[in-house]
């Protein structure tokens, strides 16, 4: 890929991730009434809210307070929670882990899981495999990740005991304890993701075959993986890959729904308790962070494509 081409798609990041800045500073603004009177609560004093005015800036006019708030967020300060004294920064970072590494494990499964039975569907076009499969990936699609997630610790949990149900265990526990305590939420999250990619890729394999160039490639005599992996997976790999960018966004937003299945405090946690709370700090902490994720995720998607097809390298 270009160097042209890089600068580009960073400045377009960084012009969305500008637009969102926006949008997140503007959430204390646009909620009916007085912030600090809806934060303070009914039974607070006059001397309560003019405080919580004064903590949050609001005394002050709007653009001098986004300036304020976004040299803050470029230096890494992100303001206090406005009930626990902490940094958001500081309140994020505890509770990222268990959130990053279920979602990292969750894309991992959808990966290994999807890719590999698309490959075998569309090789197999038409068979028995090919209908199990594409099947099974209807079936994921549909089925919701906390009703899947529940089923999962009915079965690995409560009825064979073989999975702890809930909770969530450090590296630094053991591997054995910590595989245990994320395999069952990272499955349920990416089972879906996983139905994706296997129907994306089953489609785009069953396409590239039908190409000139693969007929060329069985005509002189090319098969079994060495096919597959020169003709097939890499002229395949470009829509795969950007449904994989795609999904990682909304496997991040799923991970609030599968902690509260398992009762796992993480970020999913944080941000739903901060909503309730009227917590606006957290919130626009929360909000920036999954943008940042998903620019990034964009660019290494944009990135692959120069990988994969070197045409997009001069683009």
């Amino acid at each position: 890929m270009s160097t042209r081409m890089i600068i580009r798609r960073l400045g377009g990041g960084l012009l969305v991730l500008w637009l969102v800045s926006i949008l997140t500073f503007l959430l204390v603004h646009l909620i009916p009434g007085d912030p600090a009177e809806v934060i303070a609560g009914e039974n607070a004093t006059a001397a309560d809210v003019e405080r919580i005015r004064t903590q949050l800036g609001l005394d002050r006019p709007v653009l001098a307070q986004y300036v304020t708030w976004l040299s803050g967020v470029l230096r890494g300060d992100l303001g206090k929670s406005l009930f626990t004294d902490k940094s958001v920064v500081t309140s994020i970072a505890e509770v990222a882990p268990p959130t990053l590494v279920i979602t990292v494990m969750a894309i991992v499964l959808a990966v290994l899981v999807g890719v590999s039975a698309g490959i075998v569907a569309g090789l197999t076009q038409g068979g028995r495999l090919d209908r199990l499969v594409s099947t099974l990936a209807t079936l994921g699609i549909a089925m919701p990740s906390f009703w899947l997630g529940l089923v999962l610790v009915s079965i690995f949990s409560l009825t064979n005991t073989w999975l702890p149900a809930t909770g969530y265990a450090d590296l630094g526990e053991g591997f054995g304890t910590w595989l245990s305590h994320v395999i069952l939420p990272s499955t349920a999250l990416g089972l879906a993701t996983a139905a994706e990619l296997a129907r994306h890729t089953r489609g785009c394999v069953a396409d590239v075959l039908t190409r000139p160039y693969v007929r060329t490639a069985r005509a002189r005599g090319a098969s079994g993986g060495w096919l597959v992996r020169r003709h097939i997976l890499r002229n395949a790999a470009i829509p795969v890959v950007t449904v994989l960018g795609l999904q990682a966004g909304r496997l991040l937003g799923g991970a609030i729904v599968i902690e509260a299945v398992f009762g796992i405090s993480g970020l999913g946690t944080l941000a739903v308790n901060a909503v309730l709370q009227r917590n606006y700090p957290v919130i626009q902490g929360y909000v920036l962070l999954c943008a940042v994720v998903v620019v990034l995720m964009n660019l290494i998607v944009d990135l692959a494509y120069g990988w994969i097809n070197p045409k997009v390298r001069t683009a």
